[in-house]
């Protein structure tokens, strides 16, 4: 019913592949049968059109046709992954879930009862108006996950109109906006989601050369992660195409090292929140990061430098904490732009602004410049309480020089004099061995 325009290009690329899992291909032909083998045992079960239902998995042929079978069955999904593994109770109090899904990593699934009844006013809602939900909790890296929960009709929409048809790795998680958007998007068009086991440099370039990837949604922090491992140079990527980032300010730095090695594959930054979906963007130029966000039921404004943007496809609220909406129905994001004609530059999330002495600095750009450091693998920057100045900045880094903390910091400032301002230049320098990202391969700076 709510996915019939899927189900029916599922059936005019019957013979297509949709889904490479674990090296073997399933075609569109198993997979419309699948999510119809799904859509009657649902029935079977008794399953209510409106229950809350946690689609614990990662992307597999059944997970994959059982998120199509709940959507067409009216259920409310959270989907959650193992990078909330001890999460998962907490999320599941939290979205009043239902029914539990888990799906095993041999693609088997077992469904349990919770005995909860569903009572959040978003939720019931959605119930009364018989539509299809999603529940998306956020990362957290800078606080509590929040619950957004998504009338799932408006996110469906934009797929409906035709786009390219494209091999695309699932990078983005099963239960991330970005990774629902991948989904969603490679599906309705004919494409072909190819999965990979883990998401580590070495994996995903082996996968883009077996399979003659042409799409790689991913972060900036996953690209850094690819340079610093040079796995690029024992594998073929002359498949891939178009390579997207999202979820995180991209360095300038990496954004410059990345497109001189690969100047055959067209950069496009994304813009997407759990909260909005993702919206459509056009990068001003592969090497820059200027970008335009917008489209059709989508439109956006710059209030006191942060950006605000009012969706058709905007979530309906929060289930642990207050709307974010403005009256009028614009989303605050949170995030600090600079805007030049119709582009516009993502400086940063607000709430990570340093304050020194009344002069502003944004994390990104310190990192950016730290990053064309040799030896500096990984860097997260922040700000650290000064009784003089208010705050001052601080650097944590991952590198791979072997100095200790005084000799890269006599480095760094020599090598940042000409570069940055002063108050910019860390004041305080931590080094450590571990990684500063998340499962998400997002930087973690908390």
């Amino acid at each position: 019913m709510y996915i019939d325009f899927m189900l029916n290009a599922f059936a005019v690329s019957r013979m297509k592949a949709a889904l490479v899992w674990q090296d073997q291909v399933f075609s569109y032909g198993w997979m419309l049968e699948a999510v119809q083998r799904w859509k009657q045992h649902l029935m079977k079960e008794a399953i209510c059109s409106g229950s809350v239902v946690s689609l614990e998995a990662d992307f597999s042929p059944n997970a994959i046709a059982l998120m199509l079978a709940l959507v067409d069955h009216g259920c409310i999904i959270v989907p959650l992954t193992s990078s909330v593994e001890t999460k998962k109770p907490e999320f599941r109090e939290i979205a009043q879930v239902e029914l539990v899904i888990e799906v095993s990593g041999s693609d088997r699934a077992h469904i349990n009862n919770t005995h909860v009844i569903a009572t959040h006013k978003l939720l019931l809602r959605l119930k009364e108006e018989r539509s299809p939900g999603l529940i998306l909790f956020s990362s957290g890296s800078t606080g509590n996950s929040k619950a957004a929960v998504h009338n799932f009709l408006p996110l469906l929409e934009k797929f409906k109109v035709a786009r390219h048809s494209l091999r695309t790795l699932s990078f983005l998680l099963f239960d991330h906006i970005g990774g629902v958007n991948t989904l969603f998007y490679s599906l309705s068009n004919g494409g072909c989601i190819v999965t990979v086991r883990d998401r580590s440099p070495e994996v995903v370039c082996r996968a883009i050369e077996t399979h003659k990837v042409q799409l790689l949604p991913t972060s900036p922090t996953f690209i850094n992660l690819l340079l610093l491992s040079e796995a690029y140079q024992r594998y073929d990527l002359t498949s891939l195409e178009l390579v997207t980032y999202g979820t995180e300010v991209m360095p300038e730095s990496t954004l410059r090292r990345f497109h001189g090695l690969f100047p055959h594959i067209r950069l496009l930054q994304t813009y997407g929140l759990s909260e909005l979906g993702i919206l459509r963007s056009k990068s001003k130029s592969s090497d820059s990061l200027w970008v335009k966000v917008g489209g059709e039921g989508v439109e956006t404004r710059v209030v006191d430098g942060m950006l605000e943007i009012k969706s058709q496809s905007a979530m309906l609220g929060y289930l642990n904490a207050p709307s974010p909406l403005t009256a009028d129905g614009w989303f605050m994001t949170g995030d600090a732009v600079e805007v030049d004609g119709g582009y516009m530059r993502i400086l940063g999330r607000k709430s990570e602004l340093i304050n020194v002495g009344g002069e502003k600095v944004y994390p990104a750009e310190v990192e950016s410049v730290l990053q064309w450091m040799e030896g500096v693998e990984e860097v997260a920057v922040n700000a650290e309480s000064n009784p003089i100045t208010g705050q001052i900045v601080m650097a944590k880094l991952k590198l791979s020089t072997g100095e200790n903390g005084q000799q890269f910091k006599k480095r760094m400032w020599m090598f940042c004099h000409d570069k940055l301002p002063i108050f910019k230049i860390p004041q305080k320098v931590m080094l450590v061995t571990e990684a500063m990202h998340g499962e998400r391969f997002k930087k973690i700076r908390k």
